[in-house]
């Protein structure tokens, strides 16, 4: 020992008999040993010298022992032995791999070990109970921080005195015989301290030392099984003598055996020689046969290894190595301990637990202290079990928390298995402990189901239902047993294991018997490479894109009136002061920078950066003058475009820099979770199970049958039972080791104590034998694991290769194949494989086939070449023939009513509206889309309509020409989106804005889809006239809130009543919704539906006007088939001349009419419009059919009326035009939405712009 410990432990004081005697300077030498072990080295010298000099036995136990009182010096002793007795694991913090260091650690152990023999004492634990009991007699205002650090010493010190792990050199004890551990947990019991460790755990404010006391139970209990507890002073049960009678019959058994080999071994007379024997057919070394030198009753031993060295088996290939194994303690000390349990279930379980569960979720404890709370769970939990169970003393851990909280664990502690290598086996541990308590929390489930109590047998099945209803709980023992690694985790894993999926399984199949169709939650992950960010291609700098680029670029600036948005201006910034770049280069890189953008034919900003570098750069007009005009700018951007600037090469440091980021981001996989649910099947969950992987750790357990429990070859034989009959797999069980298994089994003398395992061993030999009767392969089958496909290869019969990949083709059909693909290949047609099926004499072959046989015949260099091109995307850019082609027509046709219909009736590549229109704007041909609108046709001399030939044009008519004349025609917009659909994803982004513009108008999106009607009419139908009605005043309210406050805001649609919320769960009622154009819940952070931010007043007035129920038919006579009815007759007569009168009214204004003459021309209309209604009100004639008239023809009739009144009351009066005006267009949108299957609503409000561009053209 050191000089200057050595004088500090004898100036501690001395031990005389059993007194002992400190000295003056005692205080002082336990603190200098403190601040020894401060400072001690690697190797813990200084813990080693006081270990050896029994410093904790010799003078510190005593010391508190008969000092007590001396508050100052027993704190200083407790501190000193919490840092002494503290764990060697710690001290190291693992166990040294070098033999220096190592033996340091068993030293440090073993200096431990002899410090807990001294513990085990009364008086020790004695006067640590009493101190323990002041201080919590303490209420908390009294109780001062030193008080509490006191406390928390005496934890740890008893913490670490049961920790110490026990010397198995040392302590060569049976069952039933005190340990020094047992003599340690008596002297616990036998100060009390058990008890104090009982109010820590209950009371309520002593809650911060909820870990500690949940520490100390668990390494009291370390060495106890839950059932060796609840047996304890108790008579063995029925269960248990039936178990153990079994176990003896079996080793008589095997005795029996035994003794007859031995007999039979033994010949019937005795013989000095042992005699030699000629193996005939097993060579030797050399070519001649075995000679065998022994007694011919051991041949059947006989083998060639014998006499060699053992292979040495590699370190990463060995077995994992089994914990120590549970000893059974004296009969005092578990019935102690099984009281302990008793009264611990009943007091304090629930709320400790609660509490470390806190602890854990808020991440206050240190780390892996989750390992405790997994042990208590499933430790008390089995003898809450085990002793007349009770699930109120477990209701704490027996949720659907405890289910996920463990789940979740096991799966950290697999990847930590995975990755952590070095420290394999302690997460293998913990993942043991994880998986003990999952199982146990199975058990508990199991046991409430038995319950005579109806409440706890309703909690039972409404977890069960939680756990097979998710997929994360039925999938977790399929991954477990294809994840098993005998190398990281022992055969115990592998026994809990296997017993835990037998007993889910069993649960799960008699969940599923009492339900006729169980729903489960599917999930699917897909996973795509992420292609990262790819480096964008550099633009064409060709004579042709120039001129191109420029063209484009011209036309874009000049349709805007070179005027930028601020935003586009505010965001560029041509210069950087803190850029280390000289100012004369950022003038190049500016320059260089409009150039890019000239490229990429983006006009604004390039004209947004010569602006902005002119303000930065003014000397030299390098960018132009101040008072630069538009033109000159646009010729100074021309120069720039042609201009040969230096371009430098970014910096490779940068480069370098990010290389790997960029490498890891394109091998990166990006997964989406599909979530859905599914009818769940028994059969095929046993599937799952199906595979070689799952299969072998089943036969690996197997192996040791003769070691196994009763119950655990039972678990093992009934999943093997489950795939080969239940699922007809049992030719996966055709492999060599598993028959030689089988054979092992069949040969054991002890045979009858396994009668499942013969059972099913003969089961599966006879299948194999029958099949190979058949199948002459099977021998050779018996090499290899098999999966699915094996199997029925190998039961069903085997397939050719590549048999079913490549059907066959004759030679006469290969001669056809080839004779039209080449007369096809080189015409025009879209897809050729698809013009050669209806061609081909067999008409049974499909595309896939088709495409194989063109690449296997050489026809075609790979399936690219032949692959389906979508509609629309072959043609997106144009060829110089196709813009001539388009020139000319537009030269044609720019004269005739309909430009843009005449075009696209002509051009030969078909193509959508849009992309015509934007061509024609881009090439200049055209300078605004209104230029191609249909013209609307006012009865001019010279032009080809109705009037001109001297015929009537009715409403019909009319109605249908202007419909056709404006650019939101229904049935354009249709098909244009049909044929935009089917557009690349660049050109569907640009026709979206197009939409989007166009839908600005006053035409509402509702009216334009006739579908809302009759969804609206089938909910009612349901019985959602409420809901509709509340989503209509909620429609209404959004737009006057938006109309008055002038913004627009995401609005939630929040059901308040039952009704409401069950229509919003209903999949027609959201189907209304989205086509209303409302906003489902993006995430889990929304609940509810949104009215979006983008749907202006208008667009919300006509969708709450879309969904009033339909206008019920006036009655009368003109409610009926038009075709049958006088009054319907009159009334379209009524129609054709009120259309008459307003067709000529537009040509008067067009020539300068006056106001009164109109006013008279509709006064006289409107007179005779009141005499035929007169006429056909005191007409009778209704016949029954007509009251069967068709949806279309009343709301024609609807419209038609609607019309009438609009025009006339519009201009009635020619002073208040302008009033009547705005009284008409609003009547339009207050009245038209009103039926929302009302096609010619969007007409009449044409109509009315008609009109008002008219009189705008007269004023």
């Amino acid at each position: 020992m050191n000089c200057d410990l050595l004088a500090t432990c004898s100036a501690l004081g001395y031990l005389e008999g059993d007194t002992y005697h400190k000295e003056a300077e005692c205080l002082e030498s336990v603190k200098d040993l403190i601040r020894y072990l401060r400072h001690e080295d690697d190797t813990r010298d200084v813990r080693q010298q006081l270990g050896a000099g029994q410093i904790v036995q010799n003078d510190l136990l005593p010391i508190i022992v008969q000092h007590g009182q001396d508050k100052a010096l027993f704190d200083a002793c407790i501190r000193l032995m919490v840092n002494l007795t503290q764990p060697a694991m710690l001290c190291f913090g693992k166990v040294p791999d070098d033999p220096v260091f190592r033996h340091h650690f068993l030293e440090v152990t073993a200096h431990l070990q002899a410090c807990k023999e001294a513990f085990a004492s009364e008086a020790v634990f004695g006067i640590l109970s009493e101190t323990l009991y002041t201080l919590l007699q303490l209420d908390w205002e009294q109780r001062q921080e030193e008080d509490n650090l006191l406390i928390e010493r005496i934890l740890l010190l008893v913490r670490n005195v049961l920790h110490v792990p026990a010397d198995p050199c040392e302590e060569k004890k049976v069952d039933d015989d005190a340990s020094i551990h047992d003599r340690l947990l008596w002297a616990i019991h036998m100060s009390g301290f058990d008890d104090l460790i009982k109010f820590l755990a209950s009371a309520q404010s002593e809650q911060q030392w909820s870990m500690h006391v949940l520490e100390i139970i668990s390494l009291m209990f370390r060495d106890q099984t839950p059932e060796a507890l609840v047996s304890a002073g108790q008579a063995r049960s029925a269960e248990e003598k039936n178990r153990d009678g079994l176990e003896l019959e079996a080793l008589r058994q095997k005795e029996h055996a035994a003794k007859r080999s031995r007999t039979f071994q033994r010949g019937t007379r005795h013989s000095h020689f042992g005699g030699s024997y000629v193996v005939q057919g097993l060579k030797s070394i050399g070519d001649n046969d075995v000679i065998y030198h022994r007694n011919i009753h051991n041949f059947k031993n006989h083998t060639h290894d014998s006499g060699k060295a053992v292979r040495r088996v590699p370190k990463r290939y060995r077995q994992a190595r089994e914990c120590k194994d549970k000893r059974r303690s004296a009969l005092n000390v578990r019935l102690f301990l099984r009281e302990f349990c008793v009264d611990f279930l009943e007091n304090c379980y629930n709320r400790l637990m609660y509490l470390v569960k806190e602890s854990l979720s808020r991440e206050q404890t240190q780390q892996h202290d989750e390992t405790y709370y997994l042990w208590a769970l499933s430790f008390f939990m089995a003898f809450n079990r085990g002793n007349g169970f009770r699930a109120d003393l477990v209701s704490e851990t027996m949720s659907i928390r405890a289910f996920h909280y463990i789940e979740r664990n096991i799966t950290n502690y697999y990847e930590m298995l995975l990755t952590d290598r070095k420290e394999a086996t302690s997460w293998s541990r913990r993942m043991h402990l994880a998986l003990k308590a999952y199982q146990e929390l199975l058990l508990t489930v199991n046991e409430m189901d038995r319950s005579q109590d109806e409440s706890i047998r309703q909690s039972s099945s409404v977890i069960k239902s939680n756990i097979f209803y998710l997929m994360e709980y039925r999938e977790i023992f399929v991954t477990l047993l294809r994840k098993y690694d005998e190398t990281k985790q022992p055969h115990s894993y592998l026994i809990d294991l296997v017993e835990s999926t037998h007993l889910f399984m069993r649960m799960l199949e008699r969940f599923c018997k009492g339900r006729n169709n169980l729903m489960v939650q599917k999930k699917k992950v897909r996973r795509r490479k992420s292609q990262g960010k790819k480096k964008p291609p550099a633009p064409d700098t060709s004579p042709e894109a120039l001129v191109e680029s420029w063209k484009i670029v011209e036309e874009e600036l000049k349709a805007l009136g070179f005027q930028l948005s601020e935003s586009l201006t505010e965001g560029i910034v041509p210069f950087d002061a803190t850029s280390e770049t000289p100012l004369e280069d950022q003038r190049t890189e500016a320059m260089v920078r409009v150039q890019d953008a000239l490229l990429v034919r983006t006009g604004p900003e390039a004209l947004g950066m010569l602006r902005a570098a002119r303000e930065v750069w003014p000397e030299g007009d390098v960018f132009g003058s101040a008072d630069v005009d538009p033109e000159e700018e646009l010729e100074l951007l021309k120069q720039i475009l042609y201009a040969n600037l230096p371009r430098t090469s970014p910096p490779e440091p940068v480069a370098e820099e990010y290389e790997d980021d960029a490498a890891e981001l394109e091998e990166e996989e990006m997964e989406s979770i599909q979530v859905s649910e599914k009818e769940f099947d028994f059969l095929d969950f046993i599937k799952r199970f199906a595979q070689p992987t799952i299969v072998r750790p089943y036969l690996l357990l197997l192996k040791t049958y003769s070691k196994n429990t009763p119950h655990t070859n039972h678990c093992i034989a009934r999943m093997l039972h489950r795939l080969a009959v239940d699922l007809k797999m049992d030719a996966q069980l055709f492999q060599l080791s598993v028959f030689n298994l089988f054979n092992k089994i069949l040969s054991d003398p002890a045979a009858a104590a396994y009668r499942e395992l013969v059972t099913f061993a003969k089961f599966v030999l006879n299948r194999f034998f029958s099949l190979a009767a058949k199948n002459n392969k099977a021998y050779v089958e018996l090499l290899f694991w098999k999966n699915v496909g094996a199997v029925r290869e190998m039961t069903e019969g085997y397939s050719k290769e590549g048999e079913e990949k490549r059907p066959t083709w004759t030679e006469e059909e290969e001669e056809e194949l080839r004779n039209l693909f080449e007369e096809h290949r080189d015409s025009e047609v879209p897809d050729v494989v698809e013009t050669l099926l209806p061609l081909l004499s067999n008409s049974n072959r499909t595309r896939r086939q088709v495409v194989t046989q063109l690449v296997h015949m050489g026809l075609a260099a790979s399936a690219k070449e032949l692959k389906k091109q979508k509609k629309g995307t072959r043609i997106v850019l144009w060829t110089e023939e196709q813009e001539e082609e388009l020139q000319m027509l537009h030269e044609e046709y720019k004269d005739s009513d309909d430009v843009l219909g005449d075009i696209l009736k002509k051009l030969t590549a078909k193509r959508s509206r849009a992309r015509v229109v934007d061509k024609l704007l881009s090439m200049g041909l055209v300078s605004d889309r209104r230029e191609l609108y249909k013209k609307r046709s006012r009865g001019a001399p010279g032009k080809s309509s109705g009037k001109s030939s001297g015929k009537r044009m009715t409403e019909e008519d009319f109605l249908d020409e202007l419909t056709q004349g404006f650019p939101d025609d229904p049935v354009d917009r249709d098909d244009e989106e049909e044929d935009e659909s089917e557009e690349s994803e660049e050109d569907e982004e640009q026709d979206r804005e197009n939409r989007g513009r166009k839908s600005q108008s006053l035409n509402s999106s509702v009216e334009r889809r006739p579908d809302v009607g009759n969804m609206v009419n089938t909910l009612q139908q349901e019985g959602m006239s409420a809901p509709l009605l509340w989503l209509q005043n909620r429609l209404i309210k959004t737009a006057e809130d938006r109309e008055e406050d002038g913004l627009s805001q995401p609005v939630p649609i929040v059901p308040l009543n039952e009704e409401n919320e069950d229509a919003m769960d209903k999949k027609s009622f959201q189907k209304l919704l989205r086509k209303l154009g409302l906003r489902a819940p993006e995430n889990e952070q929304e609940t509810f539906w949104r009215i979006p931010a983008k749907i202006s007043v208008s667009q919300l007035r006509s969708a709450a006007a879309a969904l009033s129920p339909r206008e019920e038919e006036p009655t009368g006579g003109e409610e009926q088939d038009g075709s049958r009815s006088p009054a319907r007759e009159s009334e379209k007569e009524d129609e054709k001349e009120k259309d008459k009168e307003q067709e000529k009214e537009k040509d008067k204004d067009k020539k300068g009419v006056s106001g009164e003459q109109r006013a008279e021309a509709l006064k006289a209309l409107l007179l005779k419009r009141k005499r035929k209604h007169q006429t056909s009100e005191q007409t009778d004639f209704t016949p029954a059919e007509d009251t069967e008239s068709t949806p279309e023809r009343s709301q024609e009739n609807t419209s038609t009326k609607r019309s009438k009144r609009r025009v006339l009351d519009d201009d009635s009066d020619d002073d208040d035009e302008k009033e009547n005006d705005s009284t008409t267009a609003m009547d339009i949108e207050t009245n038209g939405d009103s039926d929302k299957e009302d096609i010619s609503a969007p007409v009449k409000r044409r109509r009315k712009m008609v009109l008002s561009d008219d009189e705008d053209d007269e004023d």
